[in-house]
């Protein structure tokens, strides 16, 4: 099984892999993804900063939504999200298991696809809520995204809900590697083999056709030569008990709850608002377009994590 210190060796990796990233970038957001919307509302911005001042242990939750002005696309968002633009949909946990095939065309097009998504950086959104962390504001942050962006801006006290792209594990013996190592075996199997994505997807994944990927190589376990994974909840598969265990001992530690970015609409994410509400946490929703959540939060705000949340005074 895997080892609690091999494990703080890889999160490690990870993050010095990705230290130039702490410097806050000047560039424009890119919104190529983010779904149209209304500038703030002073009276808004009025209401969350109440919201936030009268925090003391804030319980964060964050969706695709939030990364999507860092050019990562996602599923739902209306008229950008991959629903939206395609009838191309995930994988599926158990396709990928019992299917060599399936496995094939998701590496393939996870190869094409990681140079790009494994490059992009946090946005202000992620560097805000770091620095709430650091004044003591933020208690304790659950991302639903697999992006590994907030471990880049430097967030420590947090838990990846569906896990990270970044890392990959051996479903037979449990072995784990960095992604960035194991695009160096694909590189080596597949010296020869080229496709041009057609279209982007989310999760690092892109658009690539039955006759493109049929070639392709795929490594298995270094160790016994088992399946190799990355470490993420795919569609159909569910969270371990241990992980949902811990974030509900955090969220019972904390005093209130805002969901920055996401739908709510996975019912992985979904219970922690329920468990929330049942415990008369004021709630904060802060995403473009509905939510699961609109009929019972405390606050509804309708706008761009980047361009809302450095707005607010944490202090």
């Amino acid at each position: 099984m895997f080892s609690a210190r091999k494990w703080c060796g890889i999160f490690r990796a990870v993050r010095l892999h990705h230290c130039r990233s702490r410097s806050v970038s000047r560039a424009s957001p890119n919104l190529t993804f983010v779904p149209a919307c209304l500038p703030p509302d002073p009276a808004e911005v009025e209401e969350l900063q109440r919201f936030v001042s009268n925090s003391k242990r804030l319980f964060v939750m964050t969706g695709a939504g939030i990364s999507t002005e860092s050019g990562i696309p996602d599923y739902r968002s209306e008229g950008v999200g991959l629903y939206a633009r395609t009838d191309r949909r995930p994988v599926q946990h158990a396709e990928f298991v019992r299917s060599a095939s399936a496995r094939q065309r998701y590496w393939a097009r996870n190869f094409v696809g990681w140079p790009q998504f494994s490059s992009h950086q946090p946005n202000k959104a992620h560097l805000v809520l770091r620095d709430w962390e650091k004044l003591g504001k933020l208690h304790w942050l659950v991302t639903q995204n697999v992006d590994a962006l907030h471990t880049k801006a430097g967030s420590q006290r947090m838990t990846e809900l569906h896990g990270c792209t970044h890392r990959v594990f051996c479903l037979a013996c449990g072995d784990r590697i960095l992604r960035s190592e194991l695009q160096e075996h694909f590189e080596a199997l597949n010296p020869t083999w080229k496709a041009e994505a057609f279209g982007v997807a989310p999760d690092g994944d892109v658009f690539l056709t039955d006759e493109q990927v049929r070639n392709f190589q795929v490594p298995a376990c270094r160790k016994c030569g088992g399946i190799l994974k990355p470490d993420v909840t795919f569609f159909g598969d569910t969270v371990s008990q241990e992980k949902v265990s811990f974030v509900h001992q955090r969220l019972a530690e904390s005093d209130s709850m805002l969901i920055a970015g996401s739908s709510m609409q996975v019912y992985s994410g979904y219970r922690f608002a329920l468990a929330a509400r049942e415990k008369k946490l004021p709630i904060a929703v802060l995403n473009i377009g509905p939510t699961r959540l609109d009929h019972f939060a405390s606050l509804k705000l309708n706008s761009r994590c980047g361009e809302l949340l450095p707005l607010i005074v944490c202090t």
